[in-house]
């Protein structure tokens, strides 16, 4: 693992152990086929992004920003400027143009590398009223350009102002110059609160998360791992240079909606999720249970009751199974297991990190119990990732987010609220001297807003601190660990705990409209439309039943009283949703109002 070679050189480093083994994959969606690129391939077009970055006049830490899908140029944008000493600015694909507008502003960028058309179209009009901006870089050749804009580039009209290396002895220059905490990245946050702030990351910040996790996980360079969540997510940007500094192979999945076909097609061994996209594969293998015969769900239930003994109550523990409980599960991982993970493009499945969010015990012991090592973690931006993951080596709690990466110093602060020092934490926000006084107090400790305590060397998060709702009554309700308990149900898709100074807790639930109809079409009910649905009072009973048989297990005031279903699922365009898919709570309350107040009527 390239642990202390710098990002400004990882690429050509690694080219050269490499060469023309395949350091990533790519769809071509026209030839429906996923095409490879060499070590020496990304070797060469970073070097040519180096110099054409030179030709374009980027200085030592000007940020250049990157406004796209996953696709290849992402990478090689930011390995190209990291070789010069400039700094990448990731955006969200869905970024809207306030958001583009601000982030330019901001950071005073000049440059804007675009993915497909509706990147282009949005930061052609931020070109338009931005006197920063100067030029726009377009990745995908489809992409039609207004017919006055004379300040655009195709990429491959970039590439040819660096072929033959025009600047290589600047470029030598500056990577002589490195500074280990120079600025590689500034990473706006889309918070749930709408202050979006610019997280400033370092180059030792990568280098210390890349050598701790040697230590924290067992990848290796045979590793097929695929690229899901977006590049300007820190997970999954983090993650993918660990990736690429171990020597793995990257397959990049462009558009999230295609994930389920890439997987079967790809067949990765490794891949980081957030709890949503585990969610999704429960609900999918419950319904498909639910609609097998009763020979084959009752295989499929006792395949997943012998995974979870041998599995979850042993191994997990660092026990060692009974012989017969051991052949039992051989006997079901050959056969019905493998034939699950087989139709999820899973079998060559090695680990997969989840972190993002609070994952459900139900849905972390399924996951286990058919086989599949998921690395629990917990990690912020501002912790470059990881703060916590499960050990291969150590006990493995249901509900722990793991055990400290090496070099991340916690303590607990007001509240229990989880304080973090070390050379993975960000040193503040950008130009925002403020708010980073508000996070960082004097001893250098960055106040992470969340609550936990230790057990057993494991990390537990109990709340959000600034999530807590405390209702009329003086009783505080932890929402997230309501809400993960109760989404793992397959008739619910999303669920949204209303309690804030109220006089009970109620719930905001997006359902599984289409298992619902089917579900009640068998019985003679039928919809004209999903309002319909939702209103329906024997769905309404329907759901809250469920929900009762879930919630058991909590205090009679934690507990939902009653819910509103909603015909239609939360969305970024109405603003409720960040671009990572986290519930903006002020948004949603404001939008549904009168929904919330109906709920709350004597």
């Amino acid at each position: 693992m390239q642990s202390k070679s710098p990002l400004s050189v990882l690429i050509h480093t690694q080219a050269a152990i490499y060469g023309e083994r395949n350091a990533l994959l790519f769809r071509d969606d026209a030839e429906k086929v996923w095409k490879p690129i060499s070590w020496n391939a990304f070797s060469r077009t970073v070097s040519c992004v180096s110099n054409a970055l030179l030709a374009l006049g980027v200085g030592i830490q000007e940020n250049v920003a990157v406004f796209s899908q996953n696709m290849p140029q992402c990478l090689f944008v930011d390995f190209g400027a990291y070789g010069i000493r400039a700094v990448t600015i990731p955006l969200y694909a869905t970024s809207s143009e306030r958001q583009v507008q601000y982030v330019v502003s901001d950071a005073n960028i000049r440059f804007i590398f675009v993915g497909e058309q509706y990147q282009y179209d949005t930061a052609y009009r931020v070109l338009r009223l931005s006197p920063n901006v100067v030029r726009l870089v377009i990745f995908d050749p489809s992409v039609k350009k207004d017919s006055q804009d004379q300040m655009s580039l195709s990429f491959e009209e970039f590439l040819k102002m660096g072929e033959g290396q025009p600047y290589a002895e600047e470029v030598a220059r500056r990577s002589a110059q490195y500074d280990i905490d120079e600025l590689a990245n500034v990473l706006y946050t889309s918070g749930t609160t709408g202050l979006s702030k610019g997280v400033m990351i370092t180059h030792r910040m990568y280098r210390s998360g890349i050598a701790a996790h040697e230590h924290a996980i067992n990848l290796s360079e045979k590793d097929v791992v695929m690229d899901f969540l977006p590049f300007t997510h820190i997970f999954e940007r983090a993650w993918s240079y660990l990736c690429l500094a171990t020597g793995c192979t990257l397959a990049i999945n462009r558009n999230p909606a295609d994930i389920l076909q890439s997987m079967t097609e790809v067949h990765p061994t490794c891949m980081c999720a957030v709890p949503r996209f585990w969610e999704k594969v429960y609900a999918a293998v419950q319904n498909k249970m639910a609609e097998s015969s009763p020979v084959q769900r009752m295989l499929l239930q006792d395949a997943l009751r012998i995974g979870k003994a041998y599995n979850v109550d042993y191994r997990m523990r660092g026990l060692v199974p009974p012989v017969t409980l051991k052949m039992r599960y051989l006997f079901y991982e050959r056969t019905v297991i493998s034939l699950l993970l087989k139709n999820l493009g899973l079998e060559n499945h090695n680990f997969f990190p989840t972190a993002g969010a609070a994952v459900s015990p139900v849905v972390e012991e399924f996951i286990h119990s058919a086989g599949l090592m998921m690395i629990v973690g917990y990690g912020l931006t501002e912790s470059t990732a990881t703060v916590s993951c499960d050990r291969w080596n150590q006990r493995i709690s249901v509900g722990s987010v793991g055990r400290l990466l090496d070099g991340v110093e916690l303590s607990f602060g007001e509240n229990n609220e989880i304080l973090l020092r070390g050379d993975t934490i960000t040193k503040g926000y950008y130009r925002k001297a403020e708010v980073t006084a508000l996070s960082i107090d004097a001893d250098g400790w960055f106040h992470t807003g969340d609550a936990g305590y230790m057990k057993d060397g494991e990390l537990y998060l109990t709340d959000r601190i600034k999530d807590l709702f405390k209702t009329s009554n003086g009783k505080y309700i932890a929402p997230q660990m309501l809400e993960s308990k109760l989404v793992v149900d397959r008739f619910i898709d999303q669920i949204v705990v209303v309690a804030d100074r109220r006089k009970f807790v109620s719930a905001l639930v997006i359902p599984d409209y289409q298992l619902l109809e089917d579900f009640f079409a068998k019985h003679g009910i039928h919809f004209a439309s999903r309002r319909e649905l939702c209103e329906n009072p024997e769905v309404n009973k329907f759901m809250m039943y469920r929900i009762d048989t879930l919630q058991q297990e909590f205090a009679h005031y934690e507990q939902v009283k009653k819910i509103t279903l909603l015909p239609e699922a939360l969305s970024m365009e109405k603003g409720e949703l960040t671009d990572t898919l986290k519930v903006k709570r002020p948004v949603l309350y404001q939008n549904y109002a009168a929904q919330i107040e109906k709920m709350y009527e004597e």
